[in-house]
């Protein structure tokens, strides 16, 4: 049977050409204007996913 692509982790997670995952770092919706310069700059660039959680990211997008 077909595998299905889980479409959440997709619009969320991001493959790289090499193969690397890569998200969004949390909390970028709203509420901004509190927080300092730091945190802003902080969250301007995304991360790469956590090496224990790729194997199962990798199952949920097996076309990505």
């Amino acid at each position: 049977m077909k595998l299905k692509t889980h479409k959440t982790v997709a619009k969320r997670i991001q493959v790289t050409g090499s193969g690397k995952l890569l998200k969004r770092k949390n909390g970028q919706d709203h509420f901004n204007g509190r927080e300092s310069g730091n945190t802003t700059r902080g969250k301007r660039r995304d991360l790469a996913v956590g090496s224990e959680y790729v194997k199962n990211i990798k199952t949920l997008m097996p076309n990505g």
